[in-house]
């Protein structure tokens, strides 16, 4: 029977060979049409989809132009559905504290029906959105990077406008000035050709959008100030023997941008107005109305208002008896009131022209134990608050030296158009 069968698969091999060939063919004829039907289906899905979406209603405006309920209800919503959406964004902001600058967009689809709502509060977005009918809400931060960068260059006109030519922040030039502003007065003691340098630490988005700098080491020689540095360690500078920058005095009542210094201490100074030889018993700082005047130091507010030639006038009294005044005041700030703690670096007013004035200024003046002292040679006595801890020393050692090696290669690099990027020292 065996030896039957297999001269029977013999004798018709071929032809069931063939049929065998021709089956298979046909199945995967019908699987590949029917893969194809499948991606084509898929595809005409996605691009029905993406139709869909195209054809979504999106207006965009910023809380100043347009508060979200008026928006919703602008784009067709009902109050009921208004109320709904706003009760859910609630839920995930708090949008009593919304800012005039933040920004929103609602998406409704071609049939009207709410879609979604997005706003954008800083570096995070809230959203609501209709899921199936049903309204859904979350929170998305954006990933903030942080990468070390540093710059040097030297001084030509000022410094404010040297280091914006190599593309340094404003507010970075102003944390630097600050570091510095117990022992370098940028009103009068820089030159052209002084040097500077600075290391900062800079936050950032996926997209390149800077979200801050922060300060982390500075240097600056100059031909009247000599070399200076400012380290930053434990919320504070130091400087480079580990003494903290900051000492009783700021060196000046202004800050170094648009100021000049048009008169100064003088016994025998010829008054512009009355035509008189009177002492000027203080120094002039000329600036545009409006410009912030700082406390120099630490104090009590004892006196605001209106006094005689001086126009709107602050006195202040210090530690180790010291009292400062400023006068030409155009208006005083909203916590400069008698009796009122200040602190150094706090705005208590700013420069203006009232009382005896031929233009807007600052007249500032300083009293040692009740006697008037010329402030730009008197300053200069104060000696760094506290230095580094002993237990601390080591730390700070290690840490200054990175921040040095920083400095010295961006100074090596010299100035260049752009900010460059450099190894983290921490």
């Amino acid at each position: 029977m065996k030896r039957k069968l297999l001269a029977l698969l013999n004798r018709h091999y071929r032809r069931y060979h063939d049929l065998a060939f021709y089956a298979l063919t046909l199945l995967v004829i019908v699987l590949a049409t029917a893969l194809a039907l499948s991606i084509t289906r898929r595809k005409n899905e996605q691009e029905r989809a993406n139709a869909q979406q195209k054809e979504l209603s999106v207006s965009e405006f910023t809380i100043r132009q347009k508060p979200i309920y008026v928006a919703l209800q602008e784009a067709g919503l009902s109050n009921r559905e208004v109320s709904a959406i706003v009760d859910k964004l609630n839920s995930v902001a708090d949008t009593r504290k919304l800012q005039n600058t933040d920004h929103y967009s609602v998406s409704v689809t071609p049939d009207g029906q709410f879609a979604m709502l997005l706003l954008h509060k800083g570096l995070t977005h809230y959203y609501v959105a209709d899921a199936d009918g049903q309204l859904v809400a979350g929170v998305s931060d954006r990933e903030i990077q942080t990468r070390v960068k540093s710059t040097a260059g030297k001084i030509n006109g000022s410094l404010f406008n040297s280091m914006q030519h190599d593309d340094v922040t404003v507010p970075l030039i102003v944390d630097l000035t600050d570091a510095f502003s117990w022992n370098i007065d940028f009103n009068t003691e820089t030159r052209n050709g002084d040097e500077f340098a600075a290391v900062w630490e800079e936050h950032y988005t996926s997209d390149g959008q800077i979200t801050g700098q922060d300060l982390l080491a500075a240097m600056y020689k100059g031909q009247v100030t000599g070399e200076n540095y400012a380290f930053y360690y434990n919320d504070e500078f130091f400087d480079e023997t580990g003494k903290i920058s900051k000492k009783m005095f700021l060196k000046s009542p202004i800050s170094f941008r648009g100021v000049r210094i048009t008169s100064r201490f003088n016994p025998k100074r010829l008054h512009p107005i009355l035509r008189i030889r009177r002492p000027h018993l203080g120094i002039d700082y000329a600036a545009p109305t409006g410009t912030p005047v700082q406390a120099v130091a630490d104090g009590v507010v004892t006196f605001v208002g209106k006094k005689g030639g001086f126009g709107n006038y602050v006195e202040i009294r210090h530690a180790n008896n010291y009292v400062t005044s400023y006068g030409h005041l155009s208006r005083f700030a909203g916590k400069t009131k008698k009796g009122a703690k200040v602190k150094q670096g706090d705005t208590i007013a700013y420069v203006g022209s009232t009382g005896l004035s031929t233009g807007p200024h600052l007249d500032f003046r300083i009293k040692e134990r009740n006697k008037f002292v010329d402030f730009l040679k008197m300053k200069n006595r104060n000696s760094a608050l506290r230095s580094i801890p002993k237990e601390q020393r080591e730390d700070f050692e290690e840490m200054k030296t990175l921040y040095l090696r920083a400095l010295n290669e961006a100074r090596a690099a010299g100035a260049a158009p752009a900010a460059t990027t450099a190894e983290d020292p921490k």
